[in-house]
């Protein structure tokens, strides 16, 4: 039974961590991607030095790692609990001024500044939140719930599970990693360091959300060679690798493999960058879809795509190449069914109704798990990810709590 007396610290440290600009840098060859995100990887570890956790560190590349000894008898499987400290690249994360929308009554979520609105139309989960205080931005920067609300969470459950000796648990590992936003989360994650052998990320949604299921990934970088001269001499010479680029964009599916016109389990092809002059032009491209096999054959059409574009225009030539990012963490989880029955019986437990459904998009668990560490994720409560409009509720984060605490005491009875 959770102490219901028990006062959370959760949102006080969020409120405190979002003050930290912890943004990464897609442009960046470092790691991490920027150096400030250790700002609050250093506060981190002081903060778990506090709570009594003696092996908390950072190492050199970013990653906090900390151990919560076993305090049971039984032989029990060590488990991980996982948040990243980065913030997207797409939106400042500096300077952030939070908001607590107290008792929330429905409707619009109207912000101070650059005339932001959350959306109820575009946030259905807000109708589950009549009563519940919202945390915001002032619209000017986004949130930082993206995963800093996963961050506090861990933090207060290690406070609970430290001042709650009579709950029984495992070994559990506690990791907070730099760059997921950028898709460098595992880049130089030590599974064998790390020591658990099964662990949850807690970086989703809505309340419920046991993700098991993400897309499968792929990046495509297409090179358009053209010619180039002066401007002024360039009648019959030049060949413009732009206009190359250009028209093979223009070949792209306008109705289907589009973010913008697929949903559920449909996969898509994604241009996310395309930088060049007229000698050469780079088109770069994210492959998703849940299904593996399925990303050669769109691979397969944007190659002859580009090729079409490129006959249009004669002497000029182009390069693919494909890059192999994630896989769907689902073909690595059904070989350990535990895992995911495990989170969503501490959920029942805590009267919530587990939600099931595929991610689209990819985690830092897809990775780990062909890593060899099979990671789920589960919510954190954040939401509108990215954005100036980003939120979390007060009672989300605290029944987050609640869940990995009692995840934590499922794999201790079960074992």
């Amino acid at each position: 039974m959770f102490d219901q007396n028990y006062q959370f610290t959760c949102v006080n440290r969020f409120l405190q961590y979002v003050k930290y600009d912890t943004q990464s840098d897609e442009e960046s060859t470092s790691f991490p991607s920027s150096e400030k995100q250790k700002n609050l990887s250093r506060l981190l570890v002081e903060e778990l030095k506090q709570l009594g956790v003696s092996d908390a560190h950072m190492d050199e590349w970013g990653y906090v790692m900390a151990t919560l000894p076993s305090n049971t008898n039984k032989s029990v499987d060590p488990i991980g609990f996982i948040a990243h400290v980065d913030t997207s690249p797409a939106v400042s994360g500096a300077n952030v001024v939070t908001m607590i929308h107290r008792n929330y009554k429905g409707g619009d979520i109207k912000l101070p500044k650059d005339k932001q609105v959350i959306k109820a139309k575009e946030n259905p989960d807000l109708k589950n939140m009549k009563g519940y205080d919202i945390v915001t931005s002032d619209g000017s920067t986004l949130l930082g719930a993206d995963n800093k609300a996963g961050v506090a969470e861990i933090m207060d459950a290690v406070n609970y599970l430290i001042t709650h000796p009579e709950v029984k648990h495992g070994e559990i590992k506690i990791c907070f990693t730099p760059d997921e936003e950028v898709g460098r989360g595992t880049e130089k994650f030590d599974v064998k360091k790390f020591g658990a052998k099964y662990a949850y990320t807690v970086d989703g949604q809505s309340r419920g959300e046991v993700e098991t299921e993400t897309f499968s990934a792929d990046g495509v970088t297409i090179k358009f060679h053209g010619k180039n001269i002066h401007p002024g001499y360039a009648k019959g010479i030049m060949i413009n690798s732009m206009k190359i680029a250009a028209a093979f964009i223009e070949l792209l599916p306008k109705k289907t493999l589009s973010p913008e016109t697929t949903e559920k389990r449909e996969g898509y092809v994604h241009p996310v960058s395309i930088n060049g002059n007229e000698e050469l032009t780079t088109v770069k491209f994210i492959i998703r879809d849940f299904q593996t096999p399925k990303l050669k054959k769109y691979e397969s059409l944007l190659k002859k795509l580009a090729q079409k574009a490129v006959k249009k225009f004669p002497g000029s030539k182009m390069e693919f190449t494909v890059n192999e990012q994630y896989r769907n963490m689902k073909e690595v989880l059904k070989k350990h069914p535990q895992v995911e029955k495990n989170a969503i019986e501490a959920m029942k437990r805590l009267n919530i109704k587990p939600i099931m459904h595929p991610i689209r998009g990819g985690t830092d668990g897809a990775r780990l798990s062909f890593m060899g560490l099979p990671t789920p994720n589960i919510f954190a409560g954040e939401h509108s990810f990215h954005s100036k409009t980003e939120w979390v509720s007060v009672q989300d984060m605290e029944m987050a709590v609640r869940v990995i605490v009692e995840i934590a005491k499922v794999w201790e009875e079960r074992a």
